[in-house]
């Protein structure tokens, strides 16, 4: 007779892709060892960038990476949604709309009438949106690209019917943990630390660049202080509002902040 074991249904995990860069897909694949953990937990049933296997839904997890940009991404997420038990978002595009978000702040039409020879045959939405502008999202996972170590948080407590432990907290307190030198304080270099999530590690900092803020804005980002300190280091109006539109620009504290540092000109 065939135990429990051998007759459990081993959780089915599908990844999609949507408007990005597949670097969060990537690192997913970089996991490797903790990877193959994973597969030997779950039934990777759909994901295009590792296998052309595409098993149907239902589906008890999806990871989706990159925004939405066209109709047919739109159409495309309410029925990944349908067929999703659980729903995460992986990177700033998904979470955010991404680097290509840029677009929101000018005439996407007008862009197109430059890039393409035949305009009128592309088919593209007004702005780029995070997924949670469409559907109900059970978790965001920040981060350009995301850390594979927090993606494994993400997964693992899924899979035990728990809440992710992630931090909300700024990339200064990374910094602290590591013993970098604060490089606003002792080099002048204009750094987003203070007022972005923690998770890379405080990569930057550690070679003594400046945080970019690839995880986007952290719980309480006191952006307003922070941009009267970076203007002190001698940024101007343009840089000041361009800092802040990278990967997280409409990110309703970063938008606000560019938007703040524009007006204040």
């Amino acid at each position: 007779m065939a135990g429990p074991a051998a007759t459990r249904r081993r959780p089915r995990l599908a990844v999609w892709k949507f408007a990005s860069c597949d670097g969060c897909q990537l690192t997913v694949l970089d996991c490797e060892d903790e990877l193959l953990s994973i597969a030997a937990e779950v039934d990777i049933a759909y994901f295009l960038e590792a296998s052309s296997a595409t098993g149907r839904g239902p589906y008890d997890l999806s990871l989706v990476e990159g925004s939405i940009t066209t109709p047919a991404d739109l159409r495309r997420i309410r029925h990944v949604r349908r067929v999703s038990k659980r729903l995460v978002t992986i990177g700033a595009c998904a979470t955010a709309g991404g680097i290509q978000a840029l677009r929101d702040f000018a005439d996407v039409r007008e862009f197109a009438s430059i890039v393409y020879a035949r305009p009128d045959y592309i088919a593209t939405l007004e702005r780029s949106t995070p997924i949670s502008a469409h559907v109900p999202v059970d978790f965001e996972l920040r981060g350009c690209p995301i850390d594979g170590r927090q993606l494994l948080e993400v997964v693992s407590a899924f899979l035990a019917g728990r809440r992710p432990c992630v931090p909300a907290h700024s990339v200064c307190v990374e910094c602290k943990a590591r013993g970098n030198v604060c490089v606003m304080v002792a080099h002048g270099t204009p750094c987003l630390g203070p007022v972005t999530q923690a998770g890379c590690g405080a990569l930057c900092p550690a070679f003594n660049r400046g945080c970019y803020g690839c995880f986007g804005p952290m719980e309480s980002p006191n952006t307003r202080a922070l941009n009267a300190q970076l203007r002190e280091l001698g940024m101007s109006t343009p840089e000041l509002v361009r800092v802040y539109r990278t990967f997280n620009a409409t990110e309703e504290p970063f938008r606000q902040a560019s938007e703040e540092a524009g007006d204040d000109a």
